[in-house]
């Protein structure tokens, strides 16, 4: 299918930009001289989310599946089962031929800004590669664009013939963007783009990349473990444990009226700058996070838990819309007690 093909079919009446559907992502565990299949590693278990016109941010602690989701969903890792729709086409059984028009619409920018830049390519030629690959420009037409793009993302266009190992982190993490917007994607999945970054350098590409999503009617899917910055870029966010979404609404809401315990106890850690407020319970979880090659049974969170029933530890707790536009995995969230995670002093 032809790339002027697939920009002529519209996508379903009133569909999302992108549709997850129960996706999997089992790795297998291979062991023997045959490499037989003794396991799997459950990385990515039922996981369910779309994005429109929006910013969502995909939190939860190191070993979770959040990376894993979003190579999955851009198909540069296979997924085990599930559906990816884009525009309400389904991309998920498309070979690497057929998926070739919808690379164009989805892009990645990587977590690691000194590993993810060819060190044999000039920054140009990182950036305008995109624009050979896909035959939208060459020769004048290309260095122009790529030109351009340098400008749009604060380097001057004489760094084009630089090499990678001549930039700083931060510079390196602009090229990255660039490079994912050679293309004019509509949606861009951030891998942790500014984790390996000095805070003020963090500042400076988070802003970056809201002054873009302005300009060019960007969508992210925005992976990362800090709640601050995913408080910064993101409208809704969704908190992942252990392979599978536990919450998921618009950030007010999460940061004000959490409900699963998981993401209580995320929110209890985060620091907060005004001394006038003061916290008034820190959730100190037991336990650490279990094996995905061994998940517990029934709610995979049950064995940290300061709600605990007998139910969550035999049923998978379904995401449920518990109100408008807020979607919780629990079970017993309505039973346990709640309070504020912060007030000011003296009330």
């Amino acid at each position: 299918m032809s790339e002027q093909a697939i920009a002529a079919r519209p996508g379903k009446a009133g569909a999302p930009l992108l549709e997850v559907i129960n996706l999997k992502k089992h790795f297998p565990i291979r062991k023997g001289l045959l490499s037989g299949t003794i396991g799997n590693v459950f990385a990515v278990d039922g996981v369910s989310f779309h994005i429109d016109n929006e910013t969502l941010g995909l939190v939860g602690e190191s070993g979770c599946g959040k990376s894993t989701v979003g190579k999955t969903v851009l198909k540069l890792i296979e997924p085990t089962s599930g559906a990816i729709k884009v525009r309400g086409r389904d991309i998920t059984q498309l070979d690497k031929s057929n998926m070739r028009p919808y690379r164009r619409e989805m892009q990645i920018i990587f977590q690691d800004p000194y590993s993810s830049l060819n060190p044999r390519k000039s920054a140009g030629g990182i950036v305008g590669e995109p624009l050979t690959v896909h035959n939208v420009a060459s020769g004048k037409e290309r260095e122009d664009r790529t030109a351009a793009l340098f400008r749009r993302v604060g380097l001057l266009p004489e760094h084009m013939a630089k090499y990678p190992h001549e930039f700083s982190g931060g510079q390196r993490q602009r090229i990255g963007i660039a490079r994912a917007l050679a293309l004019n994607p509509s949606l861009i999945i951030g891998d942790e783009p500014v984790s390996a970054l000095d805070v003020s350098i963090q500042a400076q590409v988070i802003n970056l990349l809201i002054d873009l999503q302005e300009e060019y009617k960007i969508s992210y899917l925005f992976i990362a473990h800090d709640l601050a910055v995913v408080e910064h870029i993101s409208h809704r966010i969704a908190v992942m444990y252990l392979g599978r979404i536990v919450e998921m609404t618009d950030k007010k809401t999460l940061f004000t009226q959490a409900l699963h315990p998981y993401a209580e106890a995320l929110l209890s850690a985060v620091p907060i700058p005004d001394p006038k407020i003061k916290r008034e319970k820190r959730i100190i979880l037991t336990g650490d996070v279990p094996s995905p090659i061994n998940p517990p049974p029934g709610c995979h969170f049950h064995t940290r838990c300061l709600y605990l029933a007998n139910r969550c530890q035999t049923e998978v707790p379904r995401l449920r819309e518990i109100t408008p536009a807020h979607w919780v995995a629990c079970h017993i969230h309505k039973d346990k007690p709640t309070w504020p995670l912060a007030k000011p002093s003296g009330e």
